[in-house]
């Protein structure tokens, strides 16, 4: 407990060093009595911006909240850009572990088989950070020789110091919240949740190791792309064992030039590897800057740090290409609904006035194809909006929306035109045509059709239900608020569903349309197709039939 009043004290130290000292008071840490502490400068030491005294306050209070200033800076969703922007430049400048308490944390994990990384281990690390750090070191090879790794080693300590840091960031964005409506309205609460899931993902190797193979099962076969293998002899959740990756950094374009690599096709080729991970894999590698890419001397693109990755729902993967695909076709309407639901919300608290964004917004792109819409401003545009309009977007699509970014601006170090837009195109044209593939169109009739059952099941029950509670005397006497948010949401399903049903009929009509443009795909699809529409109709012609004798017996 007393180090965790230390801790606290500390922090008030800092924000009132910085001139946040203001921010004491609300966050309730006043009283916390400390002999000596300067009053709060409202104004901040010599006429700092306030961004840059948040950006220098975190890079005092540590590894823990210098690693949430990274990643909330990359929140355009949530955050003001010049807030993003000072965020931006925190560096993790952690002091290295003296080589002998990394070779007693790979004794102490690895007991004996510690051996095999310890002869050749090099004491001077290959990077550092705030939760492990990576030396270069050799492993005997099945075959006779041996083969060159990289050993990422845990920091001792960092788990409790993490945790406990955690924990008190959780307690300062409850408080913070509590105290001001504004930063209520920034999700700072929802923030540190997120962010914490991802550090403590993070500390656990195992879990990198196993991204790393997830990523190797995907690009099996693909000669463009080289992961790292896993080496789980002298793998657990402290110690993490790659083969080592070497080549040209992706970004140096001197190198690239001297080795007679062309950096154009180069961009074209990564930013396509990372496209695919999005829209055919839904697992990507969400930090995709220079540091972790190497073009290797046979010409594949090694990738390396599968720490921080991200996973994207088919839904969420084709809200993204509706938002695109409504900023080309001008229709603020459907941006609207496609942003509302990319957001995961029912609906925006001021929907007319997103809607009348929107529509200024596309209108700047009328009459330009996709691969000539720019994507970084765009998204950038409409996380600004998100923001005014207090949506945020889950951790997942956020993840996604700062990769791609982050690829457009790797694609225009190699060349200045490049555009990810016009590499984003085959992949959105692919999700549309597979929307329509018999197997795709199967699945969606079956699900209409159980909707449509269920509903001829539930609505008799739910109209006797209605008129017994008219019947009691009035909605304005004996119907509960309860029962009413009930009944609505009820009618709401309800109709959704008999819409379902009659789009079942008219998607029936369609599947001839879509088999005479691929006949051979569709051999053996539309008796199956049929039976399922078939069904969605017949329960709607139930539930009618079964509603019409309920009003014939009243």
């Amino acid at each position: 407990m007393s180090a965790r009043r230390d801790r606290f004290r500390h922090i008030v130290e800092t924000l009132s060093r910085h001139g946040l000292g203001f921010a004491v008071g609300h966050l309730g840490l006043d009283r916390l009595h400390l002999p000596g502490r300067p009053a709060p400068l409202r104004a901040g030491p010599s006429g700092v911006p306030l961004p840059a005294r948040i950006r220098l306050t975190l890079e005092d209070l540590g590894a823990v909240y210098i690693k949430f200033g990274q990643i909330v800076s990359t929140r355009t969703d949530v955050l003001p850009p010049e807030y993003a922007a000072e965020l931006a430049k925190l560096q993790d400048a952690s002091p290295p572990v003296p080589a002998g308490q990394i070779r007693a944390v790979l004794a102490d994990e690895l007991g004996p088989r510690a051996d095999r990384l310890l002869a050749d281990l090099q004491d001077v690390p290959l990077a550092t950070g705030s939760i492990g750090q990576v030396h270069e070191s050799t492993v005997e090879a099945p075959g006779g020789g041996s083969d060159d790794v990289v050993v990422k080693v845990r920091r001792p300590g960092v788990v409790a110091q993490v945790n406990e840091d955690l924990e008190i960031m959780a307690e300062l964005a409850k408080r913070a919240e509590q105290a001001s409506g504004t930063i209520a309205g920034y999700h700072v609460s929802a923030l540190v949740d997120e962010f914490s899931q991802t550090l403590r993902a993070e500390l656990d190797y195992l879990q990198e190791a196993r991204n790393a193979e997830q990523f190797a099962e995907n690009f099996a076969g693909d000669s463009r792309v080289h992961i790292p293998r896993v080496f789980w002899d002298t793998t657990t959740s402290r110690v993490l064992t790659l083969e080592r990756v070497r080549g040209i950094k992706i970004n140096d374009v001197e190198a690239l030039r001297a080795a007679g690599i062309d950096a154009g096709g180069l961009a074209v080729t990564a930013c396509n590897i990372l496209l695919k991970m999005v829209f055919e894999d839904g697992f990507f590698h969400a930090d995709p800057h220079p540091g972790n890419f190497f073009v290797e001397p046979d010409g594949r693109l090694g990738i390396i740090d599968f720490g921080m990755v991200g996973q994207i729902s088919d839904t969420a993967r084709w809200n993204l290409v509706r938002v695109l695909l409504a900023v080309v076709e001008q229709d603020a309407g459907r941006l609207t609904t496609a942003m509302v639901q990319l957001c995961g919300a029912t609906e925006a608290a001021d929907a007319s006035g997103l809607q009348a964004s929107l529509g200024r917004l596309v209108g700047r792109y009328a009459f330009r194809p996709l691969a000539q819409v720019p994507i970084v401003p765009v998204l950038t545009e409409l996380a600004g909006l998100l923001r005014d309009h207090r949506l945020r977007l889950p951790r997942e699509t956020a993840l996604l929306v700062k990769m791609l970014i982050m690829a457009d601006g790797l694609g225009k170090q190699l060349n200045p035109e490049f555009e990810l837009t016009a590499q984003l195109a085959p992949f959105t044209r692919r999700i549309l045509l597979g929307s329509l593939s018999p197997e795709a169109l199967a699945s969606r009739l079956k699900k209409l059709g159980w909707e449509a059952l269920q509903f001829g099941t539930e609505a008799p029950e739910m109209a006797r239900r209605l008129l017994e509670v008219l019947e009691r005397g009035g909605l304005d006497v004996h119907f509960r608020a309860d029962e009413l948010d009930r009944l609505l949401d009820k009618a709401e399903r309800t109709g959704n569903r008999i819409v379902a049903g009659l789009i079942t009929a008219a998607l029936i009509g369609a599947v001839g349309e879509l088999v005479s443009v691929q006949p051979e795909r569709w051999r053996g699809w539309p008796k199956a197709l049929v039976t399922a529409g078939l069904g969605g109709v017949g329960a709607l012609g139930g539930y009618l039939a079964v509603t019409s004798r309920h009003r014939r017996r009243r």
